[in-house]
């Protein structure tokens, strides 16, 4: 058993392409993962860019991602480039993760629209959406994005956010975490502090500001 840590960066498909944008709103620009071994330790990363078909990179994306139509201008296109993703994830069992379900339904779509004949099933059904997994370790209501996750485990963001490959590593990192129980609500501790109204702390609120927005389940 191996474990694929996945993100993706998207472009917005061209607004005049209307009819499309109703089945694909979006194309993956970049996609970064990393494989874990059966103790939850990084053995491989993958990071591949993906030329769009239908939209140039926005300056938003630009500014958000640093990619820029330039540097996908000799890239694959999403077929070769998932293609590959998946013969890098190999034929042994895997489990998948990714921070929230917007990424295996961006596959969904994407694989729908330009991989004839592709059953993206057989990963759906071994893709686990870990943002609602920790949020629910927790007892949390409400969507905790990367970043502060990621803060909340007494970790600093490693590389750049928004890069595919560098959040797929920090989102491994929350996996790892995971896995020891202990150490997990050990480290958590002070986000399980601040959520409780008795004992809300200032100082962590400034820190974290979207915690202060989550609340338990009661």
């Amino acid at each position: 058993m191996i474990h694929v840590v996945i993100d993706l960066e998207m472009n917005p498909v061209r607004q005049e392409l209307r009819e499309m944008r109703r089945v694909l709103s979006e194309e993956v620009i970049e996609i970064g993962a990393v494989k874990l071994d059966d103790r939850f330790q990084q053995i491989d990363k993958f990071q591949c860019y993906v030329k769009p078909k239908y939209g140039s990179i926005t300056r938003h994306i630009q500014k958000l991602t640093g990619i820029t139509n330039d540097l996908l201008a000799d890239k694959p296109e999403f077929a070769e480039a998932f293609k590959n993703f998946l013969d890098w994830i190999g034929t042994t069992e895997v489990t998948l993760y990714s921070w929230s379900n917007s990424d295996i339904n961006q596959l969904k779509y994407e694989c729908a629209y330009k991989i004839e004949g592709f059953d993206i099933s057989r990963l759906e059904k071994h893709w686990v959406d870990l943002q609602k997994e920790f949020d629910d370790e927790l007892g949390l209501r409400g969507n905790l994005a990367l970043k502060y996750a990621v803060g909340a485990i007494n970790k600093n963001f490693s590389g750049t956010q928004h890069t595919a490959l560098d959040d797929a590593i920090n989102t491994a990192a929350i996996l790892t975490l995971m896995q020891d129980e202990e150490e997990f609500r050990r480290t958590m501790q002070p986000v399980i502090d601040l959520l409780n109204p008795k004992k809300l702390s200032s100082s962590i609120g400034e820190l974290y500001p979207e915690l202060s927005k989550l609340k338990f389940d009661e």
